[in-house]
């Protein structure tokens, strides 16, 4: 998403934490206070409107001013919201990605009707939004899908608002969830000022496009049925008029008007997150604040010893004392691992928080006991790897399992990250640094094919040991097809006969399939199940008993 912003701010108020300096917006104004259309007090007490007595925190982020919404945005944003009413109705797939260029268009001509010029960084973080968008079009799994929405979503706000204190990011990531209402009432103030002054354009366009449609209706009912070849043309061109999926249809255009709109009126004058004033705690004695970390960072020292003598040798007989094989070690101790990585990030922002910062002698015994406890925590996240990995040899990986494991990984890039920080003399660029990174480990788990991967780690682990637990792959989507094709008959057809069943009740035209379910039906077409009308079901002769067969 493209995105605007205004003169940069004052110097914001002071925070706590290393990344007290200001990034700015994502945009700056070429001319202007507010570009050619001038300011106007927004609709609501979203950007352009001073934050209302009950939210008095809010003020020092107004913006001040905002653009008007000019007709080329409003029509924009309706056209986006068909696209999406028409493209989304049967499926995502290739239609996401057209609507969210279509929604990063809107928000462009909302931010040149301000008069403002992109920023390196609003690109950088509209790539990766416009790259979450592709999964759709390449994977069938819906978790990956949904977490790719998401993100997207996310990140284009946050290009838009720009941001550089942990306010500025972390209020900026859901911010066009409350730009929906200002939005709509923003577009209709500024549809009113246009109203007479546009009349004299915008009639005879709709009466050409009302003639276009017409034409366009009668002329490809004559050619469908003077040929077959163009019927099949126009028919996967056209949606089917289905009067029961009218109501969704209505839903998606009003989420692709109000989405597009969001994004347009954040566009038009983002507020100024960074300058949210955050009171920094009140720094605790050095006793008091100390003697807990210490503490803490002697129970990671232990552990860290524990894990190098494991590794050196000692795993039988810390498995003898605990009476656990190494599966059961590995499996009980990710999950506590994996919290524990949590929670010593909220410990560093807390202590960070409240460390005593009079002296420097003060500041420096806080970067020391923290940094400790950052650099023993990679330790932890290392252990918990090591034990998911050994686990997944074991008993195979799963969709939870592999989706644990990027995020673990991604909590170690994070701790690094936290170390590079207290290193540096400012560390201004840790709170964007940190969600570039969790940007890109959303971006390079959706387009890798989740459902893929397991279904390639399962088959393999099947072709050296001869062992697969098929509940781990009947579940997933068209993705695991070309991996799961591999297998013997019966196991094949245990693991694809839900897939096949799912495929074969979808149609889908051609925006709204993926690649994945187009070699998916080719595959299937090419190399049907084999039979088991009679005698024992696939699963069984695979030697998986479950308990209804479909």
């Amino acid at each position: 998403m493209s995105a605007p912003s205004s003169p940069a701010p004052a110097d914001p108020p002071p925070a706590s934490g290393p990344s007290a300096d200001a990034w700015g917006a994502a945009w700056e104004p070429a001319a202007g206070p507010a570009g050619p259309a001038g300011p106007a007090a927004g609709p609501a007490w979203g950007p352009g409107k001073p934050a209302p007595e009950g939210f008095p925190w809010l003020r020092p982020s107004d913006p001040g001013g905002k653009a008007t919404a000019s007709l080329w945005v409003v029509g924009a944003a309706l056209f986006t919201g068909f696209l999406t009413a028409w493209l989304l109705g049967d499926g995502l797939g290739v239609g996401l990605s057209v609507c969210g260029v279509a929604a990063a268009t809107v928000a462009g001509l909302a931010a040149r009707a301000a008069g403002r010029r992109v920023r390196p960084w609003t690109v950088v973080l509209s790539v990766l939004a416009l790259a979450l968008l592709v999964v759709p079009a390449l994977w069938e799994a819906g978790w990956p899908v949904a977490i790719a929405v998401v993100g997207a979503l996310a990140l284009a706000s946050l290009a838009l608002h720009g941001g550089r204190r942990w306010p500025g990011v972390l209020l900026a990531l859901p911010g066009v969830l409350w730009q929906f209402g200002p939005g709509v009432l923003w577009a209709a103030k500024g549809l009113s000022g246009h109203r007479l002054r546009g009349r004299g354009r915008i009639v005879p366009v709709l009466k050409a496009l009302a003639v276009a449609a017409v034409l366009l209706v009668v002329f490809g009912w004559l050619f469908s049925g003077a040929d077959a070849a163009m019927a099949d043309v126009l028919g996967s061109l056209n949606p089917s008029v289905d009067l029961d999926r009218l109501p969704w249809r209505v839903v998606l255009f009003a989420v692709g008007l109000l989405t597009a709109l969001g994004f347009a009126h954040i566009a038009a004058g983002p507020r100024r997150w960074d300058r949210t004033v955050v009171r920094p705690g009140r720094a605790r004695g050095r006793l008091e604040w100390a003697l807990p970390l210490v503490a803490l960072d002697l129970m990671f020292a232990v552990f860290a010893v524990i894990q190098a003598v494991v590794v050196l040798g000692g795993a039988d007989a810390v498995l003898r004392n605990t009476g656990m094989s190494r599966s059961e070690y590995a499996r009980q101790g990710f999950w506590q691992l994996s919290v524990i990585t949590v929670l010593t990030l909220v410990v560093v922002a807390v202590a960070q928080r409240w460390a005593p910062r009079t002296t420097p002698a003060d500041r420096r015994l806080a970067r020391i006991l923290l940094g400790v406890l950052c650099v023993l925590a990679l330790t932890v996240v290392a252990s918990a790897l090591g034990r998911m990995w050994f686990y997944v040899d074991a008993s195979g990986l799963t969709r939870l399992r592999l989706w644990v494991l990027v995020v673990e990984i991604w909590l170690g890039g994070v701790f690094a990250l936290v170390i590079a920080a207290g290193l540096t003399r400012s560390a201004g660029w840790l709170p964007r640094a940190v969600v570039l990174s969790g940007a890109l480990a959303a971006v390079v788990y959706g387009l890798m094919g989740p459902d893929a991967i397991v279904a390639e780690q399962n088959v393999a682990r099947y072709e050296r040991t001869g062992r697969i637990d098929l509940r781990n792959v009947r579940d997933l989507s068209p993705d695991a097809v070309p991996a799961l094709d591999r297998l013997p008959p019966a196991p094949r057809a245990c693991a694809l006969q839900l897939i096949r069943a799912d495929l074969g009740n979808r149609a889908e035209p051609w925006y709204a399939a993926s690649l994945s379910s187009a070699r998916a039906r080719d595959i299937l077409a090419a190399r049907p199940l084999m039979d088991v009308s009679r005698g024992p079901s696939a699963c069984e002769q695979a030697g998986l008993t479950i308990g209804v067969h479909r």
